[in-house]
């Protein structure tokens, strides 16, 4: 019943999640380029194997308990939510998860994979809103800085209301030897709301703005490249209609 319940709490969230990117992207995306489906989809399934692949990177924090790593696998998400919008950048969230398990499987009992994806998409979601509603370099910015807050706050809440009693649940640890793995790098470490609080909370943080910095960086340079494509792939396409 344990592993049931998990399993239509990730099936849930990701309908949830795919139904409030596609809202979102009717009513905010000012942007939206008509094309093709086999280009939505190609440019979708690039960023996310390349996303899945990033993720096998992991990078320890000395503030944090060792299953808490830093990775870059939202880097090309984000590039992708900017580039194709809300749906797209949930999309490529979820891909990139499943090619991560395909290639190294799981070792937090799916909880931090599931973790991965809707604390993930907490971030893409809100910065693709803003950025579409007047895209630029401005609301690139204020996008990620308002991702990265949105992550923040609901992937520390997540972490203590769900997922780390899930995962003591379902990885058979007590959540006395998690609090334990927190207090050995943290001496103020001592519940779980202090977990979250000198671990989880840094954690999000720093990631959101690394992720941030980067993607800022390199979406400037592969742009071009993009929207060079762009009007290939819809002169194509008129032709095709034609």
């Amino acid at each position: 019943m344990e592993n049931l319940g998990f399993v239509l709490a990730c099936v849930a969230t990701v309908v949830l999640l795919f139904g409030a990117a596609s809202l979102f992207e009717k009513i905010w995306m000012k942007d939206k380029k008509p094309f093709s489906s086999t280009h939505y989809i190609a440019y979708t399934a690039m960023f996310a194997c390349l996303a899945g692949v990033l993720m096998l990177i992991e990078i320890p924090l000395f503030f944090a308990p060792p299953f808490y790593k830093i990775d870059l696998g939202e880097m090309p998400v984000l590039i992708c939510t900017f580039y194709l919008g809300p749906v797209a950048g949930v999309a490529a969230e979820l891909v990139k998860v499943l090619v991560k398990l395909v290639l190294k499987g799981t070792s937090t009992a799916f909880v931090g994979d599931f973790a991965n994806f809707a604390v993930g998409c907490s971030f893409v979601l809100p910065a693709s809103v803003v950025y579409h509603a007047r895209p630029g370099k401005k609301t690139a910015l204020a996008g990620m800085g308002v991702g990265t807050a949105v992550m923040t706050v609901f992937g520390s809440a997540f972490n203590a209301v769900y997922l780390l009693p899930k995962f003591a649940a379902l990885y058979g640890m007590p959540m006395e030897a998690i609090i334990g793995m927190g207090t050995k790098v943290n001496a103020s470490i001592h519940s779980v709301w202090t977990l979250v609080l000198f671990a989880v909370v840094p954690f999000n943080l720093l990631k959101g703005v690394v992720v941030s910095a980067l993607t800022f960086l390199l979406y400037k340079r592969i742009s071009p490249l993009l929207h060079r494509g762009d009007a290939l792939a819809l002169k194509r396409r008129a032709q095709r209609g034609a």
